[in-house]
């Protein structure tokens, strides 16, 4: 299911499962941001679910995966599936900001996220975690959830901690402002209702 802005359906469902993940996500970009997150680790529970609340975005997310051997299968296929759903929530980008950008404090932390909405995914993400622990979550797995999902919704995500102490706000802080920044990229225009924003008349896909 591919949604739009026109038909004013900007939803999608996805379900995946592989012999290492099983996961169900539905995604709606003009929700309220309701959130039922479940991925059976408590951390990525919170990344996600601050995504949602501060984006605006209604996002129900089951996952499942072979923890026995780490974490870094569920937290990529989990990037990958939600990518995907806010990928196919949004449909052809007509109407759209296209571009956004947040500056996100949270106590001692200051991070930085920018992204547009080209259709040709590319990543920049400097966490300043890979060495650390994130409460559940190896620092690594941070950087890795954000580069997933940027790919495979087919976005240009740029991604920096500025300042910071404390691994729980980083990551947290970078999941708060990429949830800014996204909510504005989909924003409708209303200077440029219906139209394609880019001066080629059409974003690659």
């Amino acid at each position: 299911m591919t949604g739009s802005l026109e038909s004013g359906d900007r939803t999608a469902s996805l379900e995946r499962e592989t012999a290492e993940t099983r996961i169900a996500v539905s995604v709606n970009l003009d929700g309220t941001g309701q959130y039922n997150i479940d991925t059976g680790n408590g951390f990525l529970d919170h990344m996600v679910s601050q995504i949602a609340r501060h984006g605006l975005f209604d996002i129900d997310l089951k996952a499942q995966g072979d923890t026995h051997v780490g974490r870094h299968h569920l937290v990529e296929d989990t990037g990958i599936m939600l990518g995907r759903a806010f990928g196919q929530a949004l449909g052809e980008p007509r109407g759209i900001r296209r571009m956004g950008h947040a500056i996100v404090p949270l106590d001692e932390t200051l991070v930085m996220v920018a992204v547009d909405w080209s259709g040709r995914p590319y990543t920049e993400v400097d966490t300043t975690l890979n060495d650390t622990m994130v409460e559940t979550l190896s620092g690594d797995l941070v950087a890795h959830f954000l580069e997933s999902f940027a790919i495979e919704a087919r976005i240009n995500l740029h991604a920096r901690v500025i300042a910071g102490v404390s691994p729980h706000h980083k990551a947290e802080a970078l999941c708060k402002a990429l949830a800014r920044a996204l909510r504005d990229a989909v924003e409708p225009d209303p200077r440029a209702t219906g139209q394609v924003p880019s001066t080629k008349g059409m974003l690659d896909s």
